[in-house]
């Protein structure tokens, strides 16, 4: 990956070793909407997995040069209807504007193919609750590519540690998501509220799917939301600055914040921190780069009763999700995320930010 790639959250799309679940012809998928750069990420997780990648469609011709460049064995198609209509294809993958990604998701679905989104998922709960009956409806998976855990070797290492009970019984998790604006590169709709959802139902929803899958919590209660514009006067429907407090129904506990305000000499696009407290220890996560140290990121540090450990991780613990992903679709389990867990995420995210005080 490049240095200007790692500086660019927008277009940050991690590269993993090949590791197919299927053979060839096995699962074939498509991509459609590439409005946000992790779509390159979503692509890259199947193809690593062994799916296969057939068409795609946007109405940016631009956009769509560029993704043919980067997969050259890919099929333009000329409308969605066109992808829609494939029997072949098994899931349509897509990272829209946020507020298109739950009708884009319905129109996948009602076609018979599974849909796996970018983050956010939803802009309201409206489009929530309408997502849930189309997935009671046809029977299809409603997937979220919720990378900053699933994307993130350092994260999926966590999971595992947690999981094994290395720090014993969770009590909180604190997630820190700034990233870098890079306000001259953005979209127009990137900057309208009712196209991005605000700033905690975005790259909020990151944080809120992680500490439901630490803490094992399986519905919260938002206590305190915050969001503010404090340095984007001339974007007045921005919001650069959220904050979040959750309650699991486990009486676990989470903090969140997310910014911004990454500043020009960081030498990543965000320097994205989680710490995870339990009853027998602590993990820190510093996933993209340790300050001052080391520039390299998938960074963990554990502390329990037998010490203090630091293990880099980056490479050693590869992107299963994806082909649990595939699995999943084509035996119907729910391996990878329960749809319960993902549509619970996309709750919270816009729960806390119906409810956020404006500050600033």
């Amino acid at each position: 990956m490049s240095q200007t790639q790692k500086s660019d959250g927008m277009n940050y799309a991690p590269q993993g070793k090949p590791s197919p679940v299927v053979r060839a012809g096995e699962f074939t998928f498509a991509a459609a909407h590439l409005d946000h750069g992790h779509i390159y990420g979503q692509c890259n997780g199947l193809l690593e997995a062994g799916a296969g990648l057939k068409w795609v469609y946007d109405p940016d011709e631009k956009k769509v040069a560029a993704f043919t460049a980067k997969y050259p064995q890919v099929k333009v198609a000329r409308a969605l209807d066109e992808i829609l209509a494939d029997s072949q294809v098994q899931l349509v993958t897509a990272a829209a504007v946020p507020c298109d990604r739950g009708p884009l998701g319905i129109r996948v679905m009602a076609a018979g193919k599974d849909y796996f989104t970018d983050k956010t998922p939803f802009t309201s709960l409206p489009q929530l609750d309408a997502a849930k009956a189309a997935v009671a409806r046809t029977g299809r998976k409603y997937l979220v590519y919720f990378s900053e855990r699933l994307h993130v070797e350092s994260a999926m290492y966590a999971t595992d540690l947690v999981a094994g009970g290395a720090i014993g019984r969770v009590i909180q998790v604190i997630g820190l998501g700034p990233h870098r604006l890079g306000k001259a590169n953005r979209p127009a709709w990137f900057f309208e509220r009712a196209k991005y959802g605000g700033i905690l139902t975005d790259i909020g929803s990151h944080q809120f799917e992680q500490f439901l899958t630490y803490t094992g919590a399986t519905d919260a209660t938002v206590t305190q939301a915050a969001v503010g514009n404090f340095a984007n006067p001339d974007k007045p429907e921005f919001e650069d600055f959220g904050e979040a407090s959750l309650l699991g129904d486990n009486g676990t506990s989470n903090y969140i914040r997310v910014d911004w305000f990454t500043p020009d000499g960081l030498s990543t696009w965000g320097d994205g921190r989680t710490v995870i407290l339990g009853t027998k220890g602590y993990i820190e996560l510093r996933k993209y780069v340790d300050v001052g140290r080391e520039k390299t990121g998938d960074n963990v540090y554990l502390v329990d009763d037998h010490g203090e450990r630091f293990v880099n991780v980056a490479g050693q613990v590869g992107f299963r999700f994806f082909g649990q992903l595939i699995l999943d679709c084509l035996n119907r389990t729910e391996t990878a995320m329960t749809q319960a867990h993902a549509f619970k995420a996309a709750e919270l995210c816009l729960r806390a930010q119906l409810g956020a005080r404006r500050i600033a």
